[in-house]
C-alpha cells in the first residue's frame, strides 16, 4: 500500500528580530535611568551650593553685627563688654587700636593707622583703604592689596574675637574658628575708620535742600565701613596662582556705620 508523499516544508530561516527588539528596549531603559540619576545628582548639587551659599551669607551678616558690637564695646545682650584677663584682645584691652571717643583722638589714630605696613591694619581695624577695593578677589601683588595680606592673624577679626561672642551647639559652623582655622575658611571682618566732616550736614548731601538735612550727631565725626567675608564649607581645586584647595563659595558684605550720640 502506497502511502500519499506529504508535501515538504523547508525550514525557516530565523532573523533574530526578536532580539533586536529586547536589545533597543534594554539600551532605553539604560539611557533612562542615566538620565534620571544625572538629574537627581545635578538636583542634589544645586541643593547643596545654595545651602552653602546661605550659610556662608548669614556668616557674613553675623560679622557685621559683632563689628557693631566691637566699635560700640557691647555685647550681644546691650550690656557694656566684660573683659577677661585670659583673652585679653576682648574689649581690646591689650591692643592698641581702640576707636575713637573723643575728637582728640581721632587724629592720632587715623596717624597711627596710615603708618603702619601695607595694608595698613591690625587688630581689625584700618586705614582708609585707597586703590582697588575688591582685595577678596585678588592674589597679585602687583594689582594692589591680596586677601592673603588681608586674611592674618591680627590683621582682619575673627567672630566673636574682640566681642566675646560665644558659638553655641547648633550655630553656623562657618563661625567657629580659632587660631588653627586656616586663613581662607571660616569669616573675617575689617573695620575701616573714615573722619567725617561736618559741614557735610548743610551740603544735601543728606536729606534735600527743600527739607530738612539729617543730623548725624556724631562724636566723634568719624563713620566705619565694615567689611565681612565669609567662606563656605565646600572646596573646590586650586586655580592658577592657588595653593591648596579654595572654598566654593564666597561671601563678600558691606556697610557703613555711624554711631550716633543722643543729644542731652
Amino acid at each position: 500500500m502506497q502511502h500519499p508523499l506529504l508535501p515538504f516544508h523547508p525550514r525557516r530561516q530565523q532573523r533574530g528580530a526578536a532580539l533586536f527588539v529586547v536589545l533597543v528596549f534594554v539600551m532605553l531603559s539604560m539611557l533612562l535611568a542615566l538620565w534620571a540619576s544625572r538629574t537627581a545628582w545635578f538636583n542634589e548639587l544645586v541643593v547643596g551650593n545654595d545651602a552653602d551659599y546661605q550659610r556662608a551669607f548669614e556668616a557674613a551678616q553675623a560679622l557685621l553685627q559683632d563689628a557693631e558690637l566691637d566699635i560700640r564695646g557691647e555685647r550681644a545682650d546691650g550690656l557694656a563688654c566684660t573683659p577677661d584677663p585670659a583673652k585679653p584682645k576682648i574689649c581690646r584691652r591689650g591692643t592698641t587700636e581702640q576707636f575713637p571717643l573723643e575728637e582728640k583722638e581721632v587724629g592720632p589714630q587715623l596717624a597711627e593707622l596710615d603708618n603702619l605696613p601695607s595694608p595698613k591694619c591690625r587688630h581689625g581695624l584700618c586705614a582708609k583703604r585707597v586703590g582697588r577695593q575688591d582685595f577678596w578677589d585678588n592674589i597679585t601683588p602687583a594689582n594692589g592689596i591680596t586677601k592673603t595680606e588681608m586674611m592674618a592673624v591680627d590683621i582682619g577679626a575673627r567672630y566673636g574675637e574682640y566681642t566675646g561672642a560665644q558659638i553655641g551647639n547648633g550655630s553656623n559652623p562657618i563661625l567657629q574658628s580659632d587660631l588653627s582655622t586656616p586663613a581662607n575658611q571660616g569669616g573675617w571682618y575689617w573695620i575701616e575708620i573714615l573722619p567725617y566732616d561736618a559741614a557735610a550736614a548743610n551740603s544735601a548731601l543728606i536729606g534735600n535742600s527743600n527739607a530738612s538735612n539729617l543730623a548725624l550727631n556724631l562724636q566723634p565725626n568719624v563713620v566705619y565701613r565694615i567689611t565681612a567675608v565669609a567662606f563656605g564649607r565646600k572646596m573646590r581645586a586650586p586655580r592658577t596662582g592657588e595653593t591648596g584647595d579654595q572654598p566654593l563659595t564666597q561671601v563678600v558684605l558691606q556697610q557703613t556705620y555711624a554711631r550716633q550720640k543722643l543729644k542731652d
